[in-house]
């Protein structure tokens, strides 16, 4: 066990009878030198204990607080339901548990149906607690652009062109839409074989639009609990709203919005209620103001007819596989930053590339320029082009034969 430092000795002051009077001044001054000393050791040194007694104070506190803390019972997290003459239904975040429930006589007044509430283990209301936007939703807002423009993207300059009309025309030329008395498209998707630029598409205009851009892919609203997918939809919309003007890219869009049918499960019943918030959103009684939505996928054929009606998505743009020039154009694109011979003719190795898409001719570019690198060069040379397609197409070859045998 530690002690405290020892006080220093108390000065004592002793006197020689026989001593002068010039000397008994002289010990009278010693002896006031060392008590002023002493005292300023004294002080300092309760100085320093005032300052550790702080410190231990703050400690005490600190340990009463969490001794407080660990002696209360934790809160859940509800959603008030209805209010009824009977109580209060809430909803238990989590296992969607509903309860008739009562609530302090000062809460009453404040509560609503759709608030958060905090409830302890008898499921009474304790506290209501501010709307708080989920932060899956805040999470799919994209805060850096990506280095994607539309010069980037070959092939599709008529369907960017109408993308720029429906997206970013009514957010930075409205007073045009309004001088011609036409309401802007309200939504638009794109459709079209995998990989032939719908998300590059998307990109650009989060890189070209000032608009605050938020994507998601339709997967990710599919939820395991009750509600959970359609409250995530509500609050993507909301977060939208406050960040206004806004554009929502939803990606795989057929993942929630697909053809509803008579299943009986919950999970079918779970998509069929998020993607009912969803039509709720894209045109439901509230103006929707400065938000407009882009959303795309590869299977046109399994929407439902509702997702598909004009006042949600007005245009249906078809991105197809590129044409010879559209080829051409793509892998120019994707040749510009590599060291290509002067004899290699693109033109003839686009031509060659029927039913490639956009997504297959920057693999191609790829696989060339790593057959220059496997043989030591610094320049790509058309047959590694010629090379490439072929490894291309025995990967196809083989994927087929693997289809074939699954089946």
């Amino acid at each position: 066990m530690s002690h405290s430092p020892s006080l220093p000795d108390r000065p004592r002051l002793e006197l020689d009878p026989e001593m002068s009077e010039a000397e008994r001044l002289e010990a009278i001054r010693q002896h006031y030198r060392r008590i002023v000393h002493v005292n300023d050791e004294l002080e300092d040194r309760l100085e320093d204990a005032q300052g550790r007694r702080g410190d231990l104070k703050t400690d005490v506190d600190e340990l009463k607080r969490e001794n407080e803390v660990l002696k209360t019972s934790s809160l859940y997290i509800a959603s008030v339901e209805e209010i009824t003459e009977d109580g209060v239904v809430i909803k238990q975040h989590g296992n969607n548990q509903e309860v008739l429930t009562q609530t302090a006589t000062r809460l009453e007044a404040d509560l609503r149906p759709g608030d958060r509430v905090a409830i302890n283990d008898s499921f009474a209301i304790q506290q209501v607690l501010d709307d708080e936007t989920d932060s899956r939703a805040q999470a799919m807002e994209v805060t850096a652009s990506p280095d994607v423009e539309y010069a980037d993207i070959g092939g599709i300059d008529e369907q960017i062109r109408e993308v720029r009309e429906a997206v970013e025309d009514p957010l930075e030329n409205p007073e045009q839409f309004e001088a011609v008395g036409v309401e802007p498209p309200s939504g638009v998707l794109l459709h079209g074989p995998p990989g032939t630029g719908k998300t590059m598409l998307a990109k650009a205009v989060a890189n070209e639009s000032d608009a605050t851009f938020i994507k998601m892919a339709g997967s990710e609203l599919v939820r395991k609990f009750i509600g959970e997918g359609s409250r995530l939809v509500r609050d993507l919309f909301e977060l939208a709203a406050d960040r206004e003007p806004a554009v929502i890219f939803i990606d795989e869009i057929d993942a929630v919005a697909s053809k509803r049918t008579d299943s009986k499960t919950s999970g079918d019943a779970e998509v069929q209620r998020t993607m009912m918030q969803l039509l709720s959103e894209m045109d439901g009684f509230d103006e929707r103001g400065e938000i407009r939505i882009i959303a795309a996928t590869n299977r046109f054929d399994m929407l439902d007819e509702a997702i598909l009606r004009p006042g949600r998505f007005d245009r249906l743009i078809e991105v197809p596989e590129p044409d010879a020039e559209g080829r051409e154009r793509i892998l120019e694109i994707h040749t510009e930053e590599m060291n290509v011979a002067d004899g290699v003719d693109v033109g003839a190795i686009a031509s060659d590339l029927e039913g490639y898409s956009g997504a297959d001719i920057a693999s191609l570019a790829t696989e060339a320029g790593m057959f220059a690198i496997r043989e030591g060069r610094t320049e790509v040379i058309q047959s590694d082009f010629e090379r490439a397609g072929e490894k291309l197409q025995d990967v196809e070859g083989t994927d087929e034969q693997v289809i074939h045998y699954q089946y």
